[in-house]
């Protein structure tokens, strides 16, 4: 079990995780190294760390609910893919070796680092390809392997799925960003929901960590809404980013 200063680390690093989460988005590339840099080992670290932060997407699913109306096919087929993915991630989780994980921990921060960096350019794409084309909307069943392989990696590591999920979605799907968007939020929140239901039956699941996170992502998400109109969020998402490329160079070096 942690001290009390490593809870106090952790539960500010989930605060901070959980206001840039409302603003820019990437807050796992913030929780995920300090539970490292606490003690805790890397699988059980990201284990926890989904389980934490899992409740913080209700709030974004919800803020959009509006604008699922149309959507239902879409979710009816989409969510069973994004749960299924994800507990696929999960079962590749905890069967992955320390040792492995640990190997690849650099490269998958990497990796959400540059998707994070990318989140603008995809959108401002996404925005241009539906004023240019109005190219006839791809049936959403073809939509379902693409969704299910990002889920998959959102199950196993998470950070940056948001933008492999919108990028996908507007990609095969015609619709506004603002809708896409919001069917974007919905599958985060199945498939890190599916995850972290996982994680809580077969898991090495921290619970007090787990708890004090998901007051602290909670709390952190609330600030965030309060401090959006003051904040830039492509800036704190390119702080982000190279908090992110720095933790990974930790690693690699390490």
């Amino acid at each position: 079990m942690l001290d009390n200063f490593a809870l106090l680390l952790v539960g500010a690093a989930a605060l901070v995780a959980g206001a840039i989460n409302a603003l820019a988005g990437g807050g796992t590339l913030i929780t995920f190294p300090m539970l490292t840099a606490v003690g805790i080992p890397p699988v059980v670290a990201n284990v926890t760390n989904s389980v934490a932060l899992c409740p913080g997407y209700i709030g974004g699913t919800l803020a959009q609910w509006r604008d699922f109306r149309g959507q239902q096919r879409r979710v009816w087929l989409l969510v069973p893919a994004g749960v299924m993915g994800g507990v696929v991630g999960g079962l590749l989780l905890l069967n992955t070796e320390e040792r492995i994980f640990n190997a690849v921990v650099p490269y998958l921060i990497l990796l959400a680092s540059g998707l994070l960096a990318l989140q603008e350019p995809i959108k401002r794409w996404l925005v241009r390809r539906r004023d240019q084309h109005s190219a006839r909307e791809a049936s959403a069943i073809f939509t379902f392997a693409p969704i299910g392989l990002s889920a998959v990696y959102g199950g196993y590591f998470g950070a940056g799925l948001g933008v492999i999920m919108l990028a996908t979605l507007g990609i095969t799907q015609d619709d506004t960003l603002t809708r896409l968007n919001a069917l974007k939020q919905l599958l985060s929140l199945a498939i890190n929901l599916a995850a972290a239901i996982y994680f809580a039956v077969a898991g090495p699941v921290l619970w007090p960590v787990a708890g004090i996170m998901a007051i602290g992502a909670l709390l952190g998400g609330v600030l965030g809404g309060h401090l959006a109109s003051r904040i830039n969020p492509t800036t704190l998402r390119y702080c982000v980013v190279v908090v992110g490329v720095i933790v990974a160079g930790y690693y690699l070096l390490r």
